[in-house]
């Protein structure tokens, strides 16, 4: 009977990650398989570094460097506000903050990412978009200074998170060294613990990377929705998740609007992807 339920203990993880592995090449089946046919009729320097997109007019033009610009800046906007949030919450988690404080703080810090990204949205929205356009006499509040704050906010639970994980696996034999030798606790922090944590908090930042440039609700909310390259932080910008979702509906299956937004997510994909692989390979070289 041991043996029995060790035999079917095994059967049933393993086809838990057999359906995990079959949904994945499902999704990059589904994507390439629908998006690929564009490239028949538009070239893929035209589709990347066209920056007119106009995929419904007569003379249809579906270029969508804009769009890139778009996602790349609300990213760059994102993590310079989540970085420091992220790591600061980090290093006081990990080494300032008392027991009782750490209680509080963390769990505090990781429901951030419990919230639906909608709800974020709704906030950017109705409270910090109009807040925005007051305070600073703006044409409209939902632009790419207010999408990156929102947007820093949601990536702040990973980089902090992975971030103390990084900076507690650090050998305390190397805090205990530089205390010896009369370092204070800001100096063993940043020319100590920080180099030593340096890979892991890299991965982090990337993983927030990936997690910003993929998010769709609050741009598709927030952003403002016009697709040209932005002049300034105020600008309305239009990223590729948000073209994405609000184009999808108004498609007819299998016409060149269709596809072109097919190629949209391979590109979001192969971003991602690579993002991903660098972080992992970051992450095994800092376990190694």
């Amino acid at each position: 009977m041991k043996r029995l339920k060790e035999l079917l203990f095994k059967q049933l993880t393993l086809v838990a990650a057999l359906l995990a592995v079959s949904a994945l090449i499902a999704i990059v089946f589904s994507i390439f398989h629908e998006g690929l046919p564009l490239f028949k009729v538009v070239s893929l320097k035209d589709f990347l570094f066209n920056t007119a997109w106009y995929p419904t007019h007569e003379n249809a033009e579906f270029g969508i460097w804009t769009l890139i610009v778009g996602s790349v800046s609300v990213t760059i906007g994102a993590l310079l506000i989540g970085i420091p949030l992220g790591l600061g919450s980090a290093i006081f988690i990990a080494f300032l903050a008392k027991q009782r404080i750490r209680e509080i703080c963390k769990p505090a810090i990781e429901l951030l990412a419990g919230i639906p990204s909608v709800v974020y949205g709704l906030f950017g929205m109705a409270f910090l978009g109009p807040l925005m356009q007051r305070s600073l006499g703006l044409d409209t509040g939902l632009n790419l200074f207010t999408t990156s704050i929102i947007l820093g906010i949601m990536v702040v639970p990973i980089i902090s998170s992975m971030s103390e994980d990084a900076l507690s696996n650090v050998p305390k034999q190397l805090s205990e060294a530089a205390y010896a030798l009369g370092a204070t606790k800001w100096e063993t922090i940043i020319r100590v613990v920080l180099p030593a944590a340096k890979s892991g908090i890299v991965g982090a930042i990337l993983m927030g990377f990936g997690r910003a440039i993929g998010e769709t609700m609050v741009v598709l909310m927030v952003a403002g929705g016009s697709a040209q390259i932005p002049k300034s932080i105020f600008d309305s910008v239009r990223p590729m998740t948000a073209t994405i979702s609000a184009e999808m509906g108004e498609t007819v299956m299998g016409d060149l609007h269709y596809q072109s937004l097919f190629a949209i997510a391979i590109v979001l994909f192969i971003i991602t992807f690579c993002v991903s692989l660098i972080s992992e390979l970051i992450s095994r070289k800092n376990e190694a």
